[in-house]
This record gives structure tokens, sequence and C-alpha cells, in this order.
């Protein structure tokens, strides 16, 4: 039994998610584990799709088993995603190896890279912080001093996936985890591109494809685009357009003391963000915040924490519990052998994990908040707490 982790988003599922589970295999692995970003996502956006139905697409993809990433973990940096994502794999005690895709595959390169950029962050946080001030953003900065003296490192940093998966490797030294690395290389099309490659588009482009009603059965499995199709002809896909107006409501109810609270609001933001409260859109709001060293994403991601309440003390823990929302038999494996080796409890209930202590309480508070937020984000509104009456994907097929 070899078990592997995978991060992922799969918002949705394509091919090259398809390309990485089938290599993940190839190399060995019996069984997989994924950690998944629930209704909220790393770029700052809504998931196209509610987390139970891509948890439940995921098991029927090649998954064995699914556990929910704490939303305040989905709506962070690059390294606070990761850490979050690498702990719970971590925590089951019972995940060989992590897998994840990057633009380099080669896990030794990217190895050298992450301790480049450690010895650079330590060594070089003086000039960092001077790049800074002129208005750039932490990681062209640090880009900018790496490039100085190990150029490979700093053309591999300069890409997405690879920046990720080396977050993915600091978080593993950070962890002292025995999971040990293995990259795939990511396959004929970049991580944001919008052209098509021999049935492989990113999720990017799909998302696009989705909201204009363009099929997208060539890109995905025929159970995802089926589910697709269902979930728009139900008005389950979800737009963060239909949450400007309680975007722009919160914001302009808001204090700069209480934006101040808000994670990942720092170095004054809050004053640039309360003084955008006159916007009259998402799209002005967002540009009118926008500067060089706040990069779009950032943005998005601090007006989905003041939305949902996320704050600076919220990630002072790390998940205090695993939430699990889709597994199959061999998923059941896994939890079988995590149950004498897990650091934190897995367990499907909102309900139950909530009542583990106040953190745990804080941590599903969020949760619920964030999912009866998304509920407004499709045509069709859902009912609020939907969190506490999930039922999860079991197949034993």
């Amino acid at each position: 039994m070899k078990v592997s982790g995978i991060v992922c988003e799969y918002n949705p599922f394509h091919n090259g998610h398809l390309y990485h589970i089938r290599k993940t295999r190839e190399n060995g692995a019996t069984h997989i584990a994924v950690v998944m970003s629930g209704n909220f996502v790393q770029r700052g956006d809504v998931a196209v799709m509610d987390k139970l139905e891509r948890a439940r697409l995921a098991v029927r993809s090649g998954a064995d088993l699914v556990i929910e990433l704490p939303v305040q973990y989905c709506l962070a940096p690059a390294e606070v995603f990761a850490a979050g994502a690498v702990y719970l794999l971590d925590s089951l005690g019972a995940v060989d190896e992590i897998s994840f895709g990057s633009e380099c595959g080669d896990a030794q390169k990217l190895i050298k890279a992450m301790e480049t950029v450690d010895i650079a962050a330590i060594t070089h946080s003086a000039e960092i912080k001077s790049i800074m001030e002129k208005g750039y953003t932490y990681p062209r900065a640090l880009n900018s001093v790496v490039n100085g003296y190990d150029t490979e490192s700093a053309s591999i940093i300069a890409e997405p996936n690879n920046t990720l998966a080396v977050e993915y490797l600091r978080a593993l030294k950070r962890f002292g985890s025995d999971m040990k690395p293995y990259t795939v290389k990511r396959k004929n099309v970049r991580h944001d591109d919008l052209e098509i490659d021999n049935g492989f588009a990113s999720a990017s482009n799909l998302r696009e494809m989705i909201e204009q009603g363009v099929p997208v059965d060539e890109f995905t499995t025929a159970e995802w685009a089926e589910a697709i199709r269902n979930a728009a002809s139900k008005g389950e896909i979800a737009s963060l357009s239909r949450l400007e107006r309680v975007i722009l409501y919160k914001l302009r109810s808001s204090t700069p003391e209480e934006i101040e609270l808000i994670y990942d609001v720092g170095q004054g933001l809050e004053h640039r963000i309360f003084g955008a409260r006159m916007a009259g859109s998402i799209d002005e709001l967002l540009f009118t915040v926008k500067t060089k060293r706040y990069t779009m994403a950032r943005i998005r991601r601090i007006m989905l924490a003041i939305l949902i309440g996320i704050t600076k003390a919220d990630m002072d823990q790390l998940p205090p519990y695993g939430r699990i929302l889709a597994f199959n038999e061999r998923g059941r494996e896994i939890l079988a052998k995590a149950k004498d080796t897990a650091n934190i409890p897995f367990a499907s209930s909102i309900a139950e994990l909530s009542q583990l202590s106040d953190v745990a309480e804080r941590f599903a508070e969020l949760e619920i908040r964030a999912s009866d937020i998304y509920g407004l984000a499709l045509e069709t509104v859902t009912s609020a707490e939907k969190d506490y009456r999930a039922k999860i994907m079991i197949d034993m097929e």
C-alpha cells in the first residue's frame, strides 16, 4: 500500500488533472488522498461548482479520499495555502508521498530552488524590503534578488506551478514530514493559458467556456462534462459577480479599524480599501485598490476575507481537524490506516468537529459562513446552514 497525496482545487477537473493522477499511479501509488479547496479558491474567487459535487466527481475520477482545505487557507497566499494542505496530508500519518504538477518536472531542481529562496529570504531581507518599498510585490522582489546569484532558481520560481511546488517543499521541511516529493511535468498548456492544445485546456479556459455555455466535453471526463451541464441547467454554476452587492455593502459598512483586522491587510492597505468604498462595482473596487505591490488576486482574496470575516487571528492556528468530503473503498483503507497514526481528528460531520475545541468551533463557523455566502453566488440561491446537512460521497462501486 503506497498512499500519495495531492493538493487540488479541481475548479473544474480537466484532462491535465487526469494525466497527473495517471502519472501518480504509474509511480506506484495504490491509494490517493487529496486535499481540495472548498467553495472558495486561491485566486480569490468562488469555485465554479459546489465543493461536495466536486469531491464526488473527484472520487469518480481517480481520487480515493477527499479532505476539505479550510476556507481561510483557500483564500491565502501560496505559502499559507500550501502549508495548510501539506499539514492536513501529513497529519493523516498514512501518506507516503506528495505528488504535484510543475513546469519544471524535476524534484531535485525544485528542492535546490527552495533552498535558494530560503537563503535569499534571510540573507537579503533588507534588499527585498527596499524593492518592495518601490511598490513591487514580495514574489517579484524575491525573484529579483534570487536572479542576482542563481538564474536557474530565479527562472524556476517565476513559473506559477513551480512557485507552488516550492511552497509544498518548504512546508514539508517546516513540519519535518516524512512524505517524499514527486512531481509531474505540466503537460501541453500553461497555468491560466487560454490556448487549447490536443485536448488540454487550463482550468481558467474551462471556466470561461462554462460561463459562456460552451461544451467542455473534449477537455474533461464524460462524468464531469455531464455534471457541469446538469449544474448549469439547475442554476448551480457559481459566479463572483452575483456577490457584487453584498461585497460592496460589507465594505461600505466596515471601518478602517475593522478592515485592518482582516487577514493579509497590512502596511496601511486598510485605508486604501476604505477609500474605495464608494465604488459602484467589483471591477471598479478592485482597480481602485490595486497597485504594483498588491496583485489583483490578493485584493480579491482580501475582499472575500472581509465578506466572510477571516481575521489575522484566524491564521494563528493550523487546522484542528480534517473534514472528509468523499471517499471510496480505497479511501476507507487510508482512513483505517490513519486511525492509529493521525495527529488530528478526521471526520465528515462539521457539527461534530466543531465540538472538539474553541479553535475547531471557530474553523467550523467560518466554513459554514463561507458556504452560506457561496449559496448567494449561485443563480439558484441555496438555503443557509447547508453545511450542517451535507451528505458526503461514499462510493463503494
